[in-house]
């Protein structure tokens, strides 16, 4: 973690009657870090996100926003964060510009800087030529698009975003990335629930990955990674159909094979040798190879290894 604690959490707990969601979680997040909270559905990432932005109460343990205790300092905690919420919560009858300056106004942004700011971040989400459409005539990318402006035209110094681009069209999932990346470049500090793992790699300086309420891991995605080194592979694909998967397992440091369509995977401790075994293999059978190259286990990857365990075995 690089700059000072904005948010700190220390054994934070919740229980509904006798199922604990959240189960003695702790991290921290940085001043101006992107920090990617993973987790498979129903692992605690959404009741942790409503307790650190005040929605519920936690049972046990605290949680800090810039300083200020969620629970004992409800009001300062909340001063400077803002939420994108998975389903666009926007105001259907009024119009895209009319939701933007509604928020500002409803945050006390003065009224010469919320007009600039509303056309500013209209433009920069692709909006401007619809800021008079009424909200409902927009699609779920557009409205989340909306959605993002009206967080962003509060000057938040924390952005909390939960799946912002969960069933979004291409278009606007990029734009949304784009602009998350950029802001957070200009020093706004981001907490990203998600289950793109691809987005969380692309855009998240750390990550955690939370499993039955509890922390699996924490760090980058690149010492994740190694973390997980039974999932380095050589991937290979052959002209033919030649070569079965008993044939590769013998090949020398090969652990297990699977496929995927024409890919075979040779998963392996040294994927370099066993490499340099597979064109040996590739000649003593006479077949020829269109593809090999090694690889190093993806987020994706980590998360499904440090999620396979049970509650209380997670590294």
């Amino acid at each position: 973690m690089t700059g000072a604690a904005v948010i700190d959490v220390q054994g934070l707990t919740r229980r509904f009657g006798p199922l604990t969601a959240v189960d003695h979680v702790d991290f921290q997040v940085g001043k101006g870090e992107l920090f990617g909270f993973l987790g498979p559905n129903g692992a605690g990432k959404t009741t942790t996100v409503r307790m650190l932005t005040g929605v519920i109460e936690p049972s046990e343990g605290t949680a800090s926003i810039e300083g200020h205790d969620v629970r004992l300092e409800p009001v300062l905690s909340r001063a400077h964060l803002a939420v994108v919420p998975e389903q666009a919560n926007v105001y259907l009858d009024l119009s895209v510009r009319r939701n933007v300056m509604l928020m500002a106004q409803l945050h006390g942004v003065a009224r010469r800087q919320r007009i600039r700011e509303s056309e500013r971040l209209l433009e920069l989400t692709g909006l401007a030529d619809r800021g008079r459409h009424k909200a409902r005539t927009l699609s779920k990318g557009l409205r989340q698009r909306l959605m993002l402006c009206a967080a962003l035209v509060t000057d938040p110094d924390i952005l909390f975003l939960d799946e912002p681009t969960a069933g979004l069209d291409v278009k606007s999932a990029r734009l949304i990335r784009r602009v998350v990346r950029d802001m957070n470049s200009d020093g706004l500090t981001v907490f990203l629930t998600t289950h793109n793992m691809e987005e969380a790699e692309e855009m998240c300086s750390r990550v955690a990955i939370i499993n039955h309420g509890r922390i699996a891991a924490v760090d980058s995605p690149s010492r994740l990674r190694t973390r997980v080194e039974s999932s380095r592979y050589v991937e290979v694909v052959f002209a033919d159909e030649a070569g079965s998967v008993a044939n590769l397992a013998a090949i020398e440091g090969v652990r297990q094979v699977s496929t995927e369509g024409r890919f075979r995977r040779l998963y392996a401790d040294s994927p370099a040798r066993v490499a340099a075994g597979l064109i040996d293999f590739a000649a003593q059978k006479g077949v020829e190879i269109t593809h090999v190259c090694t690889r190093e286990p993806s987020l994706e990857d980590i998360f499904i290894e440090l999620t396979r365990a049970g509650p209380g075995e997670g590294t």
